[in-house]
């Protein structure tokens, strides 16, 4: 019969599932994911959901990992929130950012499916900066990931 420790033992043992993927290594993957479905992918069907969900990915594991993927995913992150936070409505904070990203992202009928990746990648970048229950779902994705093949 298992005990609780025999069980947590066994779990600490096995190690990521994946092995040392390490956080760049999700991202390369998540971002050729994504890359084939806007080409057009027999495998990999997009949808506005589908585009935001695996661009809400992208952004998170970029931030995660640092150097240059940080860098261009904040680059493509600054284009909407500039938009959004310094038009008419005066400084809405970075929640009411993300709220508004969110929004835009799911909200609309979008034909081409580059602009809900888009902003799904400007989403997860801005929902770890936001704070409150952005950053919940943010560090939920970061933890995830970490037991998949992390480091």
């Amino acid at each position: 019969m298992s005990t609780p420790e025999t069980i947590t033992t066994v779990v600490i043992a096995a190690g990521p599932i994946l092995g040392s993927v390490g956080m760049s290594g999700l991202t390369v993957t998540t971002g050729i994911a994504l890359l084939a479905g806007l080409r057009g992918s027999d495998r990999i069907k997009l949808n506005r959901d589908k585009a935001a969900y695996f661009g809400i990915a992208f952004g998170t594991f970029a931030g995660a990992a640092g150097d240059l993927w940080a860098s261009v995913t904040k680059g493509v992150a600054e284009v909407p929130t500039s938009l959004i936070q310094g038009t008419v409505g005066g400084n809405i904070g970075l929640g009411g950012v993300a709220l508004a990203l969110t929004a835009t992202t799911f909200v609309f009928k979008w034909k081409t499916m580059v602009w809900p990746a888009l902003l799904g990648i400007s989403a997860g970048v801005i929902y770890g900066q936001a704070g409150g229950i952005w950053a919940i779902g943010h560090n939920l994705v970061l933890k995830l990931a970490a037991v998949v093949g992390s480091m």
